[in-house]
């Protein structure tokens, strides 16, 4: 039984930072996290990605179905600590170092594989649309959890009856006891049930690493 579970979209730069926030409260606190699917491109698949979305949308959130995709595949061959090793290597590819445009190519993908330790011909998964219900399974989860117009990432506390919510977005990735701090408030708010929102439309731009 994990302690939270963390939906995630590996193109979501967003989804990134409070990942790799997460991870490093999961070093000080030894917490188990469940790894599972939010693909942006179902969240958003009743939208007009022409008029409602800046040009090049289409094509990222696609691209994180498919790696999702090979995410899922990852989870059959390798378990929770496959995805969570997948997770870091796209994550370190797509928003530090900035590859996101060659994503799609599977010999890419599968070099990021190998180097995370796992099967790289698993890279061949991100045409393979049977995997999609799977992932259409874990977003609808999301959004029954944490309510429709989110977007990623979805975390849960103590699953799978703890409470759910979109986020927290964050721009940078605290460390030390400046993630302790930002976890117990969070969890805590969480925790309150009348909690619905709180928002905040400023963001700085976001730093991933």
């Amino acid at each position: 039984m994990s302690d939270v579970d963390f939906f995630f979209d590996p193109v979501c730069p967003w989804a990134w930072i409070t990942s790799r926030w997460v991870t490093e409260v999961v070093s000080l606190r030894n917490l188990q996290v469940d790894w599972k699917f939010i693909s942006l491109r179902m969240v958003n698949s009743q939208r007009d990605y022409e008029s409602e979305f800046p040009s090049g949308y289409t094509r990222t959130h696609t691209l994180g179905l498919q790696l999702l995709r090979v995410a899922s595949a990852v989870r059959d061959d390798a378990g929770n600590d496959g995805v969570a090793r997948l997770y870091s290597a796209l994550g370190q590819a797509i928003h530090v170092d900035k590859r996101l445009g060659e994503m799609s190519e599977p010999k890419l993908v599968g070099s990021m594989l190998a180097s995370a330790g796992l099967n790289a011909n698993l890279a061949g998964a991100l045409d393979d649309s049977s995997r999609d219900a799977t992932i259409s399974a874990e977003t609808q989860l999301a959004l029954d959890r944490a309510g429709k117009d989110i977007g990623t990432p979805v975390l849960t506390f103590a699953p799978p009856d703890g409470p759910s919510f979109f986020g927290p977005v964050i721009s940078r990735i605290p460390r030390g006891e400046e993630a302790l701090a930002l976890w117990d408030a969070t969890e805590k708010i969480a925790r309150f049930q009348g909690f619905a929102e709180l928002k905040r439309s400023l963001r700085e731009a976001p730093q991933v690493q």
